[in-house]
Parts: C-alpha cells; structure tokens; sequence
C-alpha cells in the first residue's frame, strides 16, 4: 500500500461513503492520497485525526493498452473472499471496516509500507527470502485446504463470467490468438481451467498483492475470486518468480529455490485431491502463463529485453507441447534453457 507522489481530490461519493458508514465525521479533515498499485481499481490512502484507512473502488475498464473491461460487481466477490481468509487467519488480510457493493467499494485497514513491505519491491531489490516464499506456500495451501468441498463458497463465488474476464480470456485466450499455432492447446487448457471446481481460487496471487507483514504474508487484490481450480493460484504465484529471475539475475538461484520451496510447502497442505494431480494441472498452466506475461493483455512491465521475452517463448512453448509432469521439471527446463543461453 505505496501512496504515489501525486495528492488529488477523490470522487465525493467516496467521502460520503465514510460518512454513511461512520468512518468519518461531518466537517473531521481528510486526506486523501492515491495509492499506486494495479489497472483494474482505484485505491486510496485516507488520512483522518489520529487514524489512517484504505478506500478501494473497482473499474469498469482496466488500465491497459488492450481494450479490457469487466464488471465491477467483482469487488463485491473480493470483500466476501477476505472475509473468508480473515475466519480462518486473521493475520492474511487487512483488517475490514465497511462495504457498499452497490457502489463497488470496500474500506480496510491501512498497512504502511515501512511495516509491511510489497513482496514484489523485496524481490526487485534483491531481498529474495526464501522463508517468505514457504510462507505464502502454506498460506495459500492452508486458504484452499480450508475452502474445498464446501458447497456453500462454490454456490457463493459462482464467479464463472467474471474469472473468465479477469483471467480466462485475458490470460489464455488472447495468448491463443497471438499464437495459432499453440490456439488448441492454450484453449484446452482455459476449457479445462474453466471447469475444474475444487477451491476458492484468490485469482492474482502476484507478489504485487502480498505484504510482508511482521505475522506473515498478506494477502490482497482478491477480485477475481472464483470457486474454481487451486492450481491456477500456485501456478499465477510461482510463473512471477521465475520471470523476476530473468531479471534479478545475481540472485537468480534464490529465485528459483522459492519457487521450489513454496511449491513444496502448498504442496503439503493438499488434502482435497491427488497430490500428483494438482502438481500436473499447475505445471501445465506455468507455460500458459509464462506466455500470457509477454504475449497476453497484460505483459509483466519489467520484462523488456527482447532476448528475455524470445526466452519466455521458446522455453514456454516447448513446455506446453511437452507438457512437464511436476513443477520442478518446469523449474528444471527453466533454468537449463537460462544457463544455456548465457
């Protein structure tokens, strides 16, 4: 939760919103700071006597070159999937104050960012902990160990439109279309993806979402929550290790022992179906999503180097002709295809 340089006035249906939920009080000073962080919502920092607050509004178009639009009732789906996570650790989200879901807006607690650093920020600079990896390992085992077969959260995030718009056809199905020749595979796998119901799915398990916080990671940016296939969270969390690998190079081994390590530590905590299974479905989407960062609707914003992307794509679509059986072969023809192009 990083405030950008820039203060400007918010829309004032969102002050008004703090009044009618009692957050703030008639004529009380307010400041409000915008808050860098992702292209699908606007979010704030709110500075009140003696207490800050964070206000969070979701966007009908996503801000990216692509044309990308989906419904902003997804916020409604995100403040539900942390009330879930808060029941069963506390500790994983922010603390929640107030919902309008008419209005597509949440408020929670603010974390500041010299007590809970962005996972992602650590990673760029080189602060690369594998401990912290094994956490989000078993943090996010332990959420989709405690969601599978619960009947009631499948009917609840009966989110199938708004997964397909955030992920489904973003993700794997625009990569399709960049790639003909990978259309078939790239499409079974969203057919597949698409009809695996087995856990709520969090949907942007990115380190751009998760806080290193004094009690553990902490989870955010839960809108394309979905009542779906676990493996599509493990996959979306470990492909953004082995891309920030290309370019954290001096601490490329740290990389990739995390992605192994919070592999193993989900791993664990799988109990609803065949440890194999998961493991073979996740590796499978690890290539998609691979290619979805470079050739997708929304490309990772580091990656820059035409030499890195021809990397992606080679090595992702061996892999997906290829398909290997577990994460660690993916780890496994990752590394060896770096090392041979040094």
């Amino acid at each position: 939760m990083t405030p950008t340089s820039a203060e400007v006035s918010p829309d004032p249906s969102l002050a008004d919103f703090l009044l009618a939920h009692k957050l703030a009080t008639p004529g009380e000073a307010a400041r409000w700071t915008p808050l860098a962080g992702g292209v699908s919502s606007d979010l704030w920092r709110v500075d009140l006597p003696g207490r800050s607050l964070c206000v969070k509004r979701a966007l009908a178009r996503l801000r990216v070159a692509a044309d990308w639009e989906a419904p902003v009732s997804r916020n409604a789906y995100e403040w539900a999937w942390m009330r879930f996570a808060s029941r069963h650790r506390p500790d994983s989200v922010p603390e929640l104050l107030a919902h309008d879901a008419e209005a597509g807006l949440f408020a929670m607690a603010y974390l500041p960012p010299e007590r809970y650093p962005i996972w992602k920020a650590q990673l760029l600079g080189g602060e690369v902990w594998v401990a912290t990896a094994a956490a989000v390992g078993e943090l996010l085992g332990t959420l989709h160990a405690a969601s599978a077969g619960d009947a009631a959260l499948a009917s609840e995030f009966a989110t199938d439109d708004n997964f397909h718009a955030l992920r489904i056809e973003p993700y794997l199905l625009a990569t399709a279309a960049a790639h003909p020749g990978l259309g078939d595979i790239l499409r079974g796998l969203a057919d597949r993806t698409a009809s695996t119901r087995l856990a709520l799915v969090h949907g942007d398990v990115s380190p751009k979402n998760i806080l290193v916080g004094p009690a553990g990671p902490v989870l955010l940016d839960a809108e394309c929550a979905w009542y779906g296939d676990p493996a599509f969270d493990l996959a979306f969390c470990v492909n953004h290790l082995l891309l920030k690998s290309l370019v954290v190079p001096e601490h490329r081994g740290e990389l990739l022992g995390s992605a192994r390590v919070l592999t193993e530590e989900y791993v664990r905590c799988v109990d609803w179906e065949a440890r194999p299974d998961i493991e073979a479905r996740t590796a499978s989407l690890l290539p998609a999503l691979l290619l979805a960062r470079v050739d997708g609707k929304s490309p990772v914003e580091y990656l820059t180097d035409d030499r890195h992307q021809l990397l992606v794509r080679t090595v992702a679509s061996s892999l997906l002709r290829a398909p290997a059986p577990t994460v660690a072969g993916v780890l496994d023809a990752w590394a060896t295809a770096i090392e041979s192009s040094a």
